[in-house]
Protein backbone atom coordinates (compact mmCIF):
# COMPACT_ATOMS: atom_id res chain seq x y z
CA UNK A 1 0.00 0.00 0.00
CA UNK A 2 1.24 3.48 -0.82
CA UNK A 3 0.54 6.48 1.42
CA UNK A 4 0.13 10.16 0.55
CA UNK A 5 2.01 12.80 2.54
CA UNK A 6 -1.04 13.74 4.62
CA UNK A 7 -1.56 10.06 5.46
CA UNK A 8 2.07 9.70 6.58
CA UNK A 9 1.73 12.88 8.65
CA UNK A 10 -1.40 11.52 10.33
CA UNK A 11 0.32 8.22 11.17
CA UNK A 12 3.34 10.01 12.61
CA UNK A 13 1.22 12.61 14.40
CA UNK A 14 2.78 15.60 12.71
CA UNK A 15 2.04 18.24 10.09
CA UNK A 16 2.54 17.58 6.37
CA UNK A 17 5.36 20.11 6.36
CA UNK A 18 7.08 18.18 9.16
CA UNK A 19 6.92 15.03 7.03
CA UNK A 20 8.89 16.80 4.30
CA UNK A 21 11.33 18.25 6.86
CA UNK A 22 11.95 14.72 8.12
CA UNK A 23 12.72 13.62 4.54
CA UNK A 24 15.09 16.56 4.13
CA UNK A 25 16.82 15.72 7.44
CA UNK A 26 17.17 12.02 6.58
CA UNK A 27 14.70 10.91 9.26
CA UNK A 28 12.15 9.55 6.79
CA UNK A 29 12.55 7.77 3.46
CA UNK A 30 12.07 9.75 0.29
CA UNK A 31 8.77 9.02 -1.39
CA UNK A 32 8.42 7.01 -4.57
CA UNK A 33 7.88 9.53 -7.34
CA UNK A 34 5.99 9.08 -10.53
CA UNK A 35 5.76 12.19 -12.64
CA UNK A 36 6.02 15.73 -11.35
CA UNK A 37 3.22 15.79 -8.79
CA UNK A 38 2.75 12.17 -7.68
CA UNK A 39 4.68 10.92 -4.66
CA UNK A 40 3.81 8.15 -2.22
CA UNK A 41 5.51 6.24 0.59
CA UNK A 42 5.42 2.45 0.89
CA UNK A 43 3.45 1.71 4.05
CA UNK A 44 6.00 -0.94 5.05
CA UNK A 45 8.72 1.72 5.26
CA UNK A 46 6.51 4.02 7.33
CA UNK A 47 5.72 1.12 9.67
CA UNK A 48 9.46 0.53 10.20
CA UNK A 49 10.06 4.22 10.92
CA UNK A 50 7.07 4.32 13.29
CA UNK A 51 8.37 1.30 15.22
CA UNK A 52 11.82 2.87 15.51
CA UNK A 53 10.39 6.17 16.77
CA UNK A 54 8.20 4.36 19.30
CA UNK A 55 11.19 2.35 20.54
CA UNK A 56 13.06 5.59 21.19
CA UNK A 57 15.96 5.36 18.76
CA UNK A 58 18.24 8.38 18.38
CA UNK A 59 18.15 10.56 15.27
CA UNK A 60 21.42 8.98 14.11
CA UNK A 61 19.95 5.48 14.49
CA UNK A 62 16.84 6.59 12.61
CA UNK A 63 18.99 8.01 9.80
CA UNK A 64 20.79 4.66 9.56
CA UNK A 65 17.46 2.84 9.35
CA UNK A 66 16.31 5.20 6.60
CA UNK A 67 19.52 4.54 4.64
CA UNK A 68 18.94 0.79 5.00
CA UNK A 69 15.32 1.09 3.88
CA UNK A 70 16.30 3.13 0.82
CA UNK A 71 19.07 0.64 -0.05
CA UNK A 72 16.58 -2.23 0.23
CA UNK A 73 14.13 -0.36 -2.00
CA UNK A 74 16.85 0.27 -4.59
CA UNK A 75 17.80 -3.41 -4.52
CA UNK A 76 14.15 -4.38 -5.00
CA UNK A 77 13.86 -6.00 -1.58
CA UNK A 78 11.49 -3.55 0.11
CA UNK A 79 11.12 -3.20 3.87
CA UNK A 80 11.19 -6.39 5.88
Amino acid sequence: MLLKDHEVAARLGCARSTTWEMVRDGLLTKPVRRGLKWSRWPSSEIECVEAAIISGVSDDELRQLVRELLAARAAGRGAA
